[in-house]
């Protein structure tokens, strides 16, 4: 099997590595399980790709996987940010990065999960990023405080026709780094080049009927309200989640803090939730859709891990 060539300590003659497998797609399709029966069945440790699963204490409302549910097998980069401290892409592609290497230098196998579609690919290709200037990310913070997302949205647009119609005139955040980008390089979408891979991988997609998803969506969002997630919120509240840049925003949290603010109910907040998870994985599917390199399984498909389990050159595979 093809893989990524590795010199050995002591300078010998480089030696080929496996590729890392990544199981891709959307929210609640079902990657969390299948990447424990691949490594399980391959030796192999898992490397979140999950942007909220970074956060320590966002457990119930990321649907984090359970000390019960890993079986045993080791996951990185989980749990390394407070809900204080802001997530950043350049960051989690260091860490990514350390903790593949850490595990192939142990003779393991590297299963990347996650549906951050661009923390994927910030670990798996070729990018850089541009850096960033404190003076005028806190001059563009002022003005989204000020102006709202969409008015710096409008910006953006008149600026980086192509950048504005990536990005979510609601999503301030990346809103305010985009424009960060181009008043440093001239241009956002520059910074963005067509994927061309850093590491190898076979990057296995699981996706599910529409209809039966939205299901799924509801039913996993339930759960969630039923297993504390307005305690869950209400504990981080009180460790900062208001203050922290990133934090705050992810699905379930925000909607549970309004409803604490008095906005709406919590009949509303669970309503809210479902709806927002349901509008955040057509988004994924829109970014996945792109990158031909990724081949679908059906996550209903009984066969699913052994059809899976083939791709990524399993024991029995031709």
């Amino acid at each position: 099997m093809a893989g990524d060539l590795r010199r050995e300590a002591g300078g010998g003659l480089p030696t080929l590595q496996p590729p890392v497998i990544a199981v891709v797609g959307p929210t609640a399709a079902g990657k969390t399980a299948l990447s424990v029966e691949l490594a399980l069945a391959l030796d192999g440790e898992v490397v979140n790709a999950d942007s909220m699963q970074l956060y320590r204490g966002m457990d119930i409302g990321t649907a984090k996987i359970t000390a019960e549910e890993r079986r045993g097998v080791p996951h990185h980069v989980f749990d390394v940010l407070d809900v204080t401290e802001p997530a950043d892409v350049a960051s989690y592609q260091r860490l990514a990065r350390e903790a593949i290497g850490d595990i192939r230098s142990r003779g393991r196998r590297p299963i990347l999960v996650g549906g951050s579609g661009l923390y994927l690919q910030a670990a798996l290709d070729e990018m850089a990023f541009p850096g960033t200037d404190p003076r005028i990310r806190a001059r563009l913070e002022t003005e989204l405080e000020r102006l709202g997302p969409a008015a710096l949205w409008e910006r953006l647009r008149s600026l980086d026709p192509e950048a504005a119609k990536a990005i979510l005139p609601s999503n301030g955040r990346r809103v305010v780094r985009a424009l960060e980008v181009v008043e440093l390089t001239g241009s956002f979408t520059a910074s963005l080049p067509e994927p061309k891979a850093h590491l190898e991988a076979i990057r296995i997609g699981v996706d599910l009927d529409t209809a039966a998803l939205d299901e799924r969506i509801e039913r996993r969002v339930r759960i969630m309200w039923d297993a504390g997630l307005l305690d869950e919120v209400r504990a981080l509240e009180a460790q900062g989640l208001r203050e922290g840049r990133t934090a705050w925003r992810a699905l379930g949290y925000r909607q549970v803090l309004d409803h604490f603010a008095g906005e709406y109910d919590e009949e509303e907040a669970f309503r809210l939730t479902v709806q927002g998870t349901r509008r955040f994985v057509r988004r994924q599917r829109s970014w996945f859709k792109r990158d031909g390199r990724i081949e679908w399984f059906d996550a209903a498909d009984p066969q699913l891990f052994q059809r899976a389990l083939a791709l990524a050159g399993g024991p029995g595979s031709p």
